[in-house]
């Protein structure tokens, strides 16, 4: 008996030995947590007053932002999350700080805009999310990735764009003319928006490719590329939305359209790099291929990595194709509703002799630059964006309660900027700012209040490309026929997942000259 106390006691005091130890890690552990905390809070601090920072608004999202989460989450069910977000602002202001699961800061401030995609370029980033969400599709191409990478990729890129500015137009006609082509002339109704996007991808795929998947021809096998290309692209904007949660999402159809896209553009980044390794000298060579300007032959010409070149074709096809159709989609939404600016444009157009006008004759067409740039003013293709602080940093206004003082932005905030938001503020573009109205494009200067194509280092290389083809494309439409008419009498409602188009289409008839 005496045994057994004696082994109970050697227990307990081993026991307790065991738990003081415990105790004193745990509390060594947590008072080192205390004090690089209240350290990196004093550096916070000076940071801020050096800088003159004061607090911006913070708007209420009750216990850990569910509250706004779940009213962000029904809008966009609703398709209604632009103009959430837009009433958000006319509450709380053009910068404020609140919670959507993490805190974040919004703004729609020009000031803050510049300075984040500008003047302080450096300091912000995509972030680790967001690239991790795009990367099964785009991997680490210009659109999908920071720092050192996205440097290469862009000096890889650009000199092709510079290129194509000035490329020869017959490309649009060629994709144009199958386009009109299956436009009924009968009065039946067709959904152009369709049309568009088909178009788009179509021309897109010749220029990157040199060889169309010719989606608007009957009967394409190839097709089911822009099958699958849509598919994966809605997954990634569901990844985008989870962003941390991404690793729960699974879906087989997004996981097999995103290998079999990647495959199909596989095919012809290795038919390129075959013949730059077969030739020796891929700055000299001289061949068939050379003879067409081809996007990826040129890219080839500075590396053979195919996975490099995979990357940067899938990332600028996202942005040639969606940019282009998105703009002529809704453009051609709102011309149905709009006879008035039907017959300005068709007037405009008729002005020209030539039947297929030249890039010169559209960069002369007043009346269409205006209607280009008000449907990207109230409907910028990417209307929501985001950055991330790399570094603490500051935005030079939203603090105070004038909200005119400088924000501090610590390292690892997200900053949201609602491109659709500010391209709606009254002190720019007037209490009518609502309104579609192109003439407003006569002596508006905007400066950074008017960012369809992003800015700064990121601005979009391609933009000069996309209001070509577009332009091109209304052009062609508007002369060809005389008249549109709406057959889908709903208001427009937001098809929001990378990009914005019209979630009911584009449902209009066509009447031919």
């Amino acid at each position: 008996m005496a045994a057994l106390r004696t082994n109970i006691k050697m227990f307990v005091d081993s026991g307790n030995r065991t738990y003081l130890l415990t105790t004193v890690i745990l509390s060594v552990i947590f008072a080192i947590l205390a004090i690089k905390r209240g350290l990196r809070i004093l550096q916070e601090w000076k940071f801020a007053r050096l800088n003159h920072c004061r607090k911006p608004l913070v708007a209420s999202s009750g216990f850990l932002g569910i509250g706004r989460m779940i009213s962000m989450l029904s809008a966009m069910k609703k398709c209604e999350a632009l103009e959430l977000i837009r009433s958000w602002h006319q509450q709380y202001g053009k910068t404020y700080r609140t919670s959507l699961g993490r805190t974040v800061i919004m703004t729609i401030e020009p000031k803050n805009v510049q300075t984040i995609l500008a003047l302080k370029f450096k300091d912000f980033e995509l972030g680790h999310y967001r690239n991790k969400a795009l990367a099964p599709l785009l991997g680490q191409g210009i659109f999908a990735s920071d720092g050192e990478i996205w440097e290469h990729s862009r000096a890889l890129v650009r000199p092709n764009f510079v290129r194509s500015q000035v490329a020869d137009i017959k490309i649009y006609e060629r994709h144009v003319a199958k386009l009109i082509a299956n436009i009924p002339g009968n009065g039946q109704t067709v959904d152009l928006q369709d049309l568009f996007f088909r178009m788009t991808i179509d021309s897109a795929t010749e220029f990157l490719f040199g060889e169309s998947i010719d989606s608007l021809s009957v009967g394409s096998q190839q097709s089911a590329f822009a099958n699958d290309f849509n598919t994966s692209q809605d997954g990634l904007a569901i990844r985008v939305q989870m962003g941390p949660l991404m690793v729960f999402h699974k879906n087989s159809a997004f996981s097999k359209a995103t290998i079999d896209a990647r495959r199909f553009v596989d095919q012809f980044v290795q038919k390129a790099i075959d013949y730059r390794n077969a030739c020796g000298d891929k700055k000299n060579a001289s061949n068939s291929l050379d003879q067409q300007y081809v996007f990826l032959y040129e890219l080839s010409k500075e590396t053979v990595n195919k996975t490099v070149l995979t990357d940067q074709l899938l990332n600028i096809l996202l942005a040639g194709r969606d940019t282009t159709a998105s703009l002529l989609s809704i453009t051609f939404f709102i011309l149905a509703r709009r006879p008035d600016i039907w017959a300005k444009l068709r007037e405009n157009v008729l002005g020209l002799e030539a039947e297929r006008p030249s890039f010169e004759d559209l960069k002369s067409m007043t009346y269409l630059t205006w209607v280009l740039n008000e449907t990207l003013r109230l409907y910028p293709v990417v209307p929501v964006n985001t950055r991330m602080a790399n570094k603490d940093t500051y935005l030079p206004v939203g603090g105070g309660p004038d909200g005119k003082d400088p924000i501090f932005v610590p390292k690892g905030q997200e900053v949201f900027y609602s491109v659709y938001s500010m391209h709606r503020l009254p002190e720019v573009y007037g209490p009518d700012a609502t309104e579609y109205r192109p003439e407003r494009w006569e002596n508006l200067k905007p400066g950074w209040a008017y960012i369809p194509f992003n800015g700064g280092p990121r601005i979009c290389i391609g933009q000069q490309f996309a209001l070509a083809e577009a332009g091109y494309t209304i052009a062609r439409i508007v002369r060809q026929f005389t008249k549109i008419e709406c057959r889908d009498t709903r208001p427009f409602k937001e098809g929001l997942t990378l990009t914005l188009a019209s979630k009911n289409g584009t449902k209009v008839a066509l009447t031919p000259a």
